[in-house]
């Protein structure tokens, strides 16, 4: 007993309860509840404005959107309420969709696999690949769109007319292509998906490549078997984001793929396709009549929120099922 309270009495010398202690802790206890409802105020603000933004879109689509509206295309008039459709359109982005997350993701996950694993934290290249992904990340979307132009179609599209098609006058490569808007999008996508990759690859505990490395391992082996099964939830989410930007864009499509009018449907890489943000863009700024065509652009606006909400969806549930399977393994 005697040394308890002699312990008692050491901590209260070397830590008196003084008023400054006290004020803080006072301080503490209103500053915790005040954030708390500035933090839930935030979010209810976003949740209100969501709402109205989906109520007002929901309002004036109502009478349009229809399944006649999104199984036809728009080969009989798009401007007209009562024949038209999006079938093109949804194929359209879509398909741009998909194969830019092809291209993105592989690069993607190898730069991030080289950044977190292989390169050295303090040389020259290390610091010029960090820096060309954050400038990359602010670049506007419509320098996308004409770097595409220039690069993409004009100068890898004549290449390839020149070198496969010599002699050739009509262009097959040199002209705006699914294939060049989906590699546009990819590179304008790619900071997105190198970061959420290798932040995923520096939240795995190094105790696990240090366990694989001492039972004879290579680094490759480890990287295969251990590093990218266990990031692939975080991969999965730069995949989510990316997709989320993408379905939206029409800036970097502009130049590069996206079609005014078609009467068909894109079946190759190189021919162009119409496309839902291109469309609304369309229908917002070319419409012969405002008010005719309002509904038909409000329920274009539609499909476009659920086509993203559903290509989301897809990627939300297969990222859940792979975490399950890392935390569940059979």
């Amino acid at each position: 007993m005697d040394s308890q309270a002699e312990h008692r009495a050491n901590l209260t010398a070397v830590i008196p309860l003084n008023s400054t202690i006290q004020f803080k802790a006072s301080q503490r206890d209103w500053a915790s509840p005040f954030f708390t409802v500035l933090a839930a105020s935030a979010t209810g603000l976003i949740l209100i404005f969501l709402a109205l933004l989906l109520a007002n879109t929901i309002g004036h689509a109502w009478d349009t959107f229809s399944w006649r509206f999104i199984s036809s295309d728009a080969s009989q008039n798009m401007f007209d309420p009562q024949k038209t459709g999006v079938l093109q359109m949804i194929i359209g982005t879509s398909a741009r969709v998909i194969l830019m997350t092809l291209f993105v993701m592989p690069v993607g996950v190898i730069t991030a696999v080289y950044l977190s694993e292989y390169a050295q934290p303090n040389s020259i290249l290390t610091t010029l690949i960090r820096r060309a992904v954050t400038n990359l990340a602010g670049v506007p979307s419509i320098v996308f769109g004409l770097f595409g132009l220039g690069f993409f179609v004009n100068f890898m599209g004549g290449h390839l007319d020149a070198l496969l098609r010599p002699g050739q006058s009509d262009p097959f490569w040199r002209h705006p292509a699914l294939l060049w808007a989906s590699l546009t999008l990819a590179l304008m996508n790619l900071p997105v998906v190198i970061v959420s990759t290798e932040e995923a690859i520096r939240a795995i505990p190094s105790g696990l490549r240090e366990a694989s490395l001492a039972l004879g391992a290579t680094r490759l082996e480890t990287i295969y078997h251990i590093i990218v099964p266990q990031a692939l939830p975080g991969i999965l989410t730069g995949g989510i984001l990316s997709v989320g930007r993408a379905c939206g864009e029409v800036a970097p499509i502009l130049f590069t793929g996206a079609a005014y009018f078609m009467t068909g449907y894109p079946t190759r890489v190189t021919d162009q396709f119409m496309d839902l943000g291109y469309h609304i863009f369309i229908l917002s700024t070319q419409s012969p009549n405002i008010e005719q065509t309002r509904p038909i652009l409000y329920a274009t606006v539609m499909t476009l929120v659920l086509l993203t909400f559903t290509l989301n969806a897809v990627a939300v549930i297969t990222r859940a099922r792979v975490r399950n399977r890392l935390n569940h393994p059979q």
